[in-house]
């Protein structure tokens, strides 16, 4: 894996990894990302917060990226787009968000693939590289991760990627228009093994 770091205006790292890269989104991504969504709606939306009637239209993307850019420059959260490296498709898209320093140090993963790349590796690829950045970039020393009970697909990602389930949480988000519970799942600094095979 090589995480590569681009010069000014912004720093934007490029997570390379073996058969994919995470870079942040971009204006030019809009419409191929709406495709994706809106082919994907029904296979997403068990699993994600309602979406707004706007969801995928260009203004929502705009409003969209210009959160992300604040997240970033705030040291808050950063959004990355998984790119598939053999033809530059768009496959989904990680989130490290809810940045805490101080005593904190940690994170909260969010993720998202399209349907017709789900359950291929990729998400799993996606974890292991956006938690080299978390921990080898950011320097955190933790990072969090929250899974509906039934959603058995992301919990096997994240186990391998050395998550550990730490328990139950009773109706900890509103999924789907629903307050619904989740099981967390955590990976420490020291946990960590940048070695380990992403697929």
């Amino acid at each position: 894996m090589v995480l590569t770091l681009f010069p000014p205006p912004r720093t934007d790292p490029r997570i390379v990894l073996p058969r994919i890269y995470l870079r942040p989104p971009q204006r030019g991504d809009w419409q191929e990302w709406a495709e994706l969504r809106a082919l994907s709606r029904d296979f997403l939306v068990p699993w994600e917060p309602s979406w707004p009637d706007d969801a995928l239209t260009r203004a929502a993307f705009r409003r969209r990226l210009a959160r992300y850019t604040e997240d970033w420059s705030r040291d808050q959260g950063y959004s990355f787009f998984l790119v598939r490296r053999d033809d530059d498709a768009l496959l989904g898209g990680i989130t490290l968000a809810n940045v805490r320093r101080g005593v904190a140090q940690s994170c909260t993963f969010g993720y998202w693939v399209g349907k017709p790349f789900a359950r291929l590796g990729y998400m799993t690829e996606a974890v292991h590289g956006a938690c080299a950045f978390a921990f080898e970039h950011l320097r955190l020393h933790r990072v969090e991760a929250a899974t509906l009970p039934h959603n058995v697909a992301s919990q096997g990602v994240l186990r391998k990627a050395g998550f550990r389930e730490e328990g139950l949480a009773r109706r900890y988000l509103k999924i789907n228009g629903r307050w619904q519970d989740h099981r967390l799942f955590a990976l420490l600094r020291e946990e960590y093994d940048p070695d380990m095979r992403p697929v």
